[in-house]
């Protein structure tokens, strides 16, 4: 359910999987000491700088421009883990639900030193063959993860959200996108009445919960537009649309553009 590697900066055969977009089913942690890459999470480009801690949740759409060699740490780990009742804490971490979408972590002299240092450790105990080597990978990935959340935290201050509510709703438009569009459906499986859902979601991010609804919706919409080939129909149907016509209109009226149009956009930009 963990596991830890060293990129070491080495030239070797690249794997034309990560060139083409793809999805992950782990949580990716990575500290970056030295590359210059290019990549996309989503819609967002990045450029890999040294000194930077990069992370990513399950699900989301992946894509490297190119594979120069990187130097680093990585970190991967699945939600089961996380499912684990000893591990419940890390689940409500601002980091690993990650409601304001932040994908890198700025790194001063002593974080980089003291994640670097801790990480080496993960990387010993996931090489050992101690009786008790789970235990102690677990006890270490806690404490990187408490203290990558804290500079998570300062840096993300303005959008992180811990409420118990929220984080409940988010999760069930996560799982219900593609089927519950409205908040009544939602209000439903949270046994609440669809006006206190609407009001507790706005008061906790200012926000209403059909503005949160909707901005999954999009988020999902932009990856299938960007990444793959589906006609804007066949976007339609996945995302709980039957009628076409509509889904342009509810698309153009959030993103201020048709969904071809955004299609097109991007990719001139990403080319």
């Amino acid at each position: 359910m963990i596991e830890i590697r060293v990129a070491k900066g080495e030239s070797r055969e690249p794997d034309t999987d990560f060139l083409i977009p793809h999805r992950k089913d782990y949580y990716l942690f990575v500290l970056v000491k030295k590359d210059s890459s290019r990549h996309w999470v989503d819609f967002t480009p990045y450029t890999l700088k040294k000194n930077t801690f990069y992370f990513t949740i399950p699900q989301q759409v992946h894509l490297k421009e190119d594979m120069q060699p990187m130097q680093g740490m990585i970190a991967c780990f699945t939600e089961e883990l996380l499912q684990l009742a000893e591990h419940k804490m890390l689940r409500s971490l601002p980091i690993i639900q990650n409601l304001s979408g932040g994908h890198e972590l700025a790194l001063n002299a002593k974080d980089v030193l003291f994640i670097e240092d801790l990480m080496n450790r993960m990387l010993d105990e996931f090489n050992s063959e101690d009786r008790l080597r789970n235990d102690m990978l677990f006890s270490l990935l806690r404490v990187l993860l408490i203290y990558l959340n804290r500079i998570y935290e300062k840096q993300f201050s303005g959008n992180v959200i811990t409420r118990d509510l929220l984080k409940k709703f988010q999760s069930l438009i996560g799982s219900h996108y593609d089927e519950l569009h409205d908040v009544a459906g939602y209000a439903k499986l949270l046994n609440l009445t669809a006006g206190h859902l609407n009001d507790v979601v706005k008061s906790q991010s200012g926000k209403t919960a059909i503005e949160h609804i909707h901005g999954r919706l999009i988020v999902e919409a932009k990856r299938r537009l960007l990444h793959t080939e589906l006609t804007i129909q066949q976007i339609a149907d996945e995302l709980g649309f039957n009628d076409g016509a509509y889904f342009n209109r509810f698309f153009k009226r959030i993103s201020g553009v048709t969904p071809l149009t955004y299609r097109k956009d991007i990719r001139e930009m990403y080319h």
